[in-house]
């Protein structure tokens, strides 16, 4: 499938999550799908017998709720698979009486096929100002441990490992695979796990400093992908990815309180890598190797 101004597949949303989906299965990994309106309805009391949660391709959109569940949830020692980007993006409000119905309210910036008005960046369900969680404190490395930095719907990149993989703390992570071999250099969304939208690790923001940031496909994408406008102070060039340091996806592992953790893929491609050669590649195994080790009781401590 070939996407507007690129060569790379355009996969994504529900299709892209069966892959997900599909390699669970394949595996016969026992689980079940909590909507966005379900956690937001019943916040961490959904998550609590869960010892880990995997997300979607593409969870852009979250609500105060949402966003507060999955914090509590993570203090408590819940694991976490961020198996995308672009994620905790959106502050969104669901309605309070109309089931299925959520408001969103794009302004200040951001990737956004549509503007708000000015006197629109408020939310008519609820009251409150919509826009970027980024711009209200809460940017997702707080949650994540990455962030949306890039994207670009052309081919797509694999990652190389960078000295944090070797750290003892993520062994359990590279188990089976080679300290000098390429991390998805194959997928069905553009030939690559790294792609479409690219998260990346930033302190500032506030990754964790503990963070370890294990592999990054950094100075391997085209110049049809672009950092994202909210990073930009001035339109100038040198914002593609064979030049820019900004482009690119990080693969990022840290611990969270009481035994827990997070691990973010950091692209929304990863999970298109899953299937390839009958699930025998090194992307589906190191997603094995870190649900199995996110399922195991023993706590995880830095």
């Amino acid at each position: 499938m070939h996407s507007l101004g690129g060569k790379g597949s355009s996969l994504w949303q529900f299709n892209a999550d069966t892959h997900i989906t599909d390699w669970l299965a394949s595996t016969g990994q026992a689980f079940d799908v909590i909507t966005d309106e379900d956690l937001h309805s019943e916040g961490l009391s959904l998550l609590e017998p869960y010892r880990a949660i995997i997300t979607s391709t593409h969870p852009e959109y979250h609500s105060l709720q949402m966003w507060d569940a999955m914090r509590a949830y993570q203090n408590q020692g819940g694991r976490l698979l961020y198996m995308g980007a672009n994620g905790w993006y959106w502050k969104v409000a669901f309605h309070p009486e109309l089931p299925g119905v959520m408001e969103v309210r794009r302004n200040e910036g951001g990737i956004r096929t549509w503007a708000a008005q000015p006197g629109d960046y408020y939310h008519s369900f609820t009251g409150e100002y919509g826009g970027l969680w980024r711009n209200q404190g809460r940017a997702p490395q707080q949650i994540l441990g990455t962030g949306f930095t890039a994207q670009g719907f052309d081919i797509s990149a694999p990652y190389q490992r960078l000295p944090d993989s070797f750290n003892a703390r993520a062994q359990f992570i590279f188990d089976g695979v080679k300290k000098d071999e390429l991390i998805g250099d194959f997928g069905l969304i553009g030939d690559g796990a790294a792609g479409l939208e690219l998260d990346r690790a930033d302190p500032a923001l506030g990754t964790p400093p503990h963070a370890l940031v294990l592999a990054t496909s950094q100075g391997l994408h085209t110049d049809l992908y672009l950092v994202v406008p909210e990073e930009l102070l001035a339109t100038v060039p040198g914002l593609g990815g064979t030049e820019n340091a900004l482009v690119r996806a990080d693969m990022v592992f840290y611990e969270t309180p009481n035994g827990g953790a997070v691990w973010s893929s950091g692209s929304i491609a990863w999970s298109g890598s899953l299937s390839h050669n009958g699930y025998d590649n090194n992307v589906a195994r190191i997603t094995g190797n870190i649900l199995k080790r996110f399922l195991d009781p023993k706590p995880l401590v830095k």
